[in-house]
């Protein structure tokens, strides 16, 4: 009989991406088990791509939706995951221990069950404290905590830029304007500026708009003469594809960020009043822009302040990160690019 580990992760789509380098540490640790993923469903269906889990179930279906809550599990499915269970990990409260007592009744007997955000845990970077819930010493940035991109969803994203026209002979900058939090965005006119000026040294700008992206993309267009291809509607799997075919990408605190982060794609990340020493992508492909320190005390502040002086990124700083990165206009996408480069320690470029 194959035994299993099993993670359950509530977390929204950078959070899951997060916890990346710890879900490999678990496969590093029980090798010869098979891995359980019960999260969101596109996060979980890149991860099964990715090969960092075996197999997934999602949180809001009918097998699991119940779990959180102490119910057991009524799925012959997941009763079988749990049955051969040697490690059952959630990252999540757990008060009132009805989780544990669901683990337990399944025979579980090694849990770890706690929350990412625990005063308990130490360690500074959010990456970090999933690692640290399971005893380990902090992540050590090598390419194993990575995301290795399969050759098929490599072609994938490749020939969906050809079906939508985009030129091979020019570098491509995907560009994504919106975040979980318009509180976390830049202002529009510098996206804007930054698309002019990069189109204007050949190179070819895209737009990525995300589900909740509209409004960020829409008052972005109105302000470039010259509109670039929106990329809409992909699924984060393909979304990863699409990653790997461009020179750089540039975003702010959002889960795709991440994703590119964990991809070694080139990336130029924007914060403002979230702390980059915690949640920022981390990697010598990283470079971490931001505005003067944010001096809010609380996310109600945040959503009250009006001049946002963490997010006022200058435009020379973006282009000079993006000189920084080798972007240039005779470096066209190359399709056998590696999508994996060895990181270290993020480079922080400040205001």
């Amino acid at each position: 009989m194959i035994r299993t580990t099993v993670i359950i992760h509530p977390g929204a789509l950078g959070d899951v991406l997060l916890a990346v380098p710890a879900m490999k540490r678990l496969r590093a640790r029980f090798p010869q088990h098979q891995s359980l993923l019960i999260a969101g469903e596109s996060v979980s269906r890149l991860l099964l791509d990715c090969r960092v889990i075996d197999a997934w179930l999602s949180l809001e279906g009918a097998s699991c939706s119940g779990l959180l809550a102490g119910s057991i599990p009524i799925s012959d499915e997941l009763n079988d995951w749990l049955g051969r269970c040697d490690l059952a990990v959630a990252w999540t409260q757990d008060n009132e221990g009805t989780l544990a007592t669901v683990f337990r009744s399944c025979g579980i007997v090694e849990q770890r069950i706690q929350s990412p955000f625990s005063p308990e845990l130490k360690a500074r970077h959010q990456s970090d404290r999933f690692v640290e819930t399971l005893g380990d010493p902090p992540d050590d940035l090598s390419t194993d905590s990575l995301l290795q991109m399969s050759s098929h969803l490599q072609e994938r994203g490749r020939a969906y830029l050809d079906r939508v026209g985009i030129p091979t002979g020019r570098p491509l900058v995907l560009v994504h304007p919106g975040s979980g939090s318009c509180h976390k965005c830049i202002r529009p006119d510098v996206f804007a500026e930054a698309i002019e000026e990069l189109r204007q040294g050949g190179i070819h700008p895209l737009l990525l708009e995300g589900p909740a992206d509209r409004d960020s993309v829409a008052g972005l267009l109105e302000l470039i003469s010259a509109k670039p291809t929106v990329l809409q509607g992909l699924d984060l799997s393909l979304l990863a594809g699409v990653l790997t075919q461009v020179e750089l990408y540039i975003g702010q605190d959002s889960g795709i960020t991440h994703l590119a982060g964990l991809l070694s794609v080139q990336t130029i990340a924007i914060f403002g009043p979230t702390d980059p020493d915690r949640w920022a992508p981390r990697g010598c492909h990283v470079t971490v822009l931001h505005g003067a320190p944010c001096a809010c005390r609380s996310w109600e502040t945040v959503i009250g302040c009006s001049k946002k002086p963490c997010l006022a990124v200058p435009i020379h700083e973006i282009l000079t990160a993006c000189r920084t990165h080798g972007l240039n206009a005779a470096t066209p996408r190359n399709s056998t690019r590696c999508a994996l480069s060895p990181p270290i320690s993020y480079a922080r470029v400040p205001s």
